[in-house]
């Protein structure tokens, strides 16, 4: 245990059981076992980012405050947008599933363009609001900013308003979008913290898309992309579920304190 965690083996990153076995003077089938009482995969990583925010708390409960307990005459849209799409098509055709054999496609591909995909999740409803367009600047987020405003009607609800969570990308708060929004009182946006995306309940909602639509799409000009995006958009629209975020703020923030109080080691 105590070579897996502080050790490395010469020329190499990690440990195989194999290499640690030799090094201990054990069997490989010794090792294994160990390692799985304990938790411990050396071969595996995984990427993080700590988040600077000096909000960040705040930030936090702002968000969560919203998924968990949305104010009254109010709808709460997470939004964001997937930039660059590509339209891909394989060079050779992709070999159908037979018994035996998973669908088979080859590794290089065609690029027929790039479209970008701005989306609006109804937090409460799972339906979406999209818009697509060639590029993603300031005026092209105040420009969907409209378009979901004028898509939330308030005839039944004169006092009904608008909150957004998105991200900390610059175009969302450029001076353009900074006007409409003094144009546009109704409409508030709620920022998640830098480096914070999972924060942000519409990235699941991109998971599903980039796995059911995009993965093993193959597309052979930007029209056939924009034409499987919007029938993708229409069948989850008419079949939309939400997705129910269950953490709270003082949940999340024992989770973060936790794991560092576990990495933080003893002052040297």
């Amino acid at each position: 245990m105590v070579r897996t965690l502080e050790e490395i083996p010469a020329g190499a990153t990690h440990w195989s059981k194999r290499e640690l076995a030799k090094a201990v003077g054990i069997s490989p089938s010794t090792v294994q076992p160990i390692w799985k009482a304990f938790g411990l995969q050396p071969w595996r990583t995984e990427d993080f980012t700590i988040s600077t925010d000096p909000l960040l708390l705040d930030k936090i409960r702002d968000v969560v405050g919203l998924y968990l307990a949305p104010p009254q005459h109010a709808v709460v849209f997470a939004v964001d947008e997937t930039p660059q799409i590509q339209a891909l098509q394989r060079t050779a055709p992709v070999l159908p599933m037979i018994p035996g054999t998973p669908q088979r496609r080859s590794h290089d591909y065609r690029r027929h363009g790039t479209i970008d995909l701005f989306t609006a999740l109804n937090t409460a409803t799972g339906r979406v609001i999209t818009t697509l367009s060639a590029r993603h600047r300031a005026i092209d987020f105040r420009d969907f900013l409209d378009h979901l405003d004028q898509s939330v009607a308030q005839p039944d609800d004169p006092d009904l308003t608008i909150h957004v969570i998105c991200d900390n990308l610059s175009a969302h708060k450029a001076p353009p979008v900074q006007r409409w929004l003094l144009d546009h009182p109704r409409v508030t946006l709620h920022f998640t913290p830098t480096y914070s995306s999972w924060l942000n309940l519409v990235e699941r909602w991109f998971a599903e898309l980039q796995r059911r639509c995009l993965d093993r799409g193959v597309f052979c000009s930007l029209e056939d992309l924009t034409i499987a995006l919007q029938e993708w958009i229409t069948l989850w629209n008419q079949d939309a579920h939400p997705f129910r975020w269950t953490k709270t703020t003082e949940q999340i923030i024992d989770h973060i304190c936790r794991y560092c109080s576990r990495i933080s080691g003893p002052a040297h």
